[in-house]
């Protein structure tokens, strides 16, 4: 198993002071993610909660997103995030970790 790229809030926050737009991949359940997720303007932020990529199969695709795209994926700590990104990996994505999760992100931006 290869060692997942991980991304610190910080370096997401340079990242989306930048020209592209970042993805992020949020996998939580759909309340929390409407409850809260990273919002601005750089940010493309898609909600697929973890059962469906833990459902995933060796073909399947994701619709919303494309193999050549940097895919930042995220949850509330980073554990879920890591499980996902290792499949998406595995299915030939483009993945980070953001680090610590949205509660990291959260303690950054205070």
């Amino acid at each position: 198993m290869l060692t997942l790229k991980k991304i610190s809030p910080k370096e997401l926050h340079e990242r989306m002071q930048g020209e592209e737009k970042v993805l992020l991949l949020d996998v939580r359940v759909e309340e929390k993610y409407n409850e809260y997720h990273i919002e601005d303007s750089q940010v493309l932020c898609l909600n697929i909660p973890k059962t469906v990529i833990f459902n995933l199969e060796e073909r399947d695709e994701l619709a919303q997103i494309t193999k050549e795209q940097p895919i930042v994926v995220t949850c509330t700590t980073g554990n879920s995030a890591t499980k996902c990104a290792d499949i998406l990996d595995g299915l030939g994505y483009q993945v980070e970790v953001l680090e610590g999760g949205l509660t990291a992100w959260n303690e950054y931006r205070k």
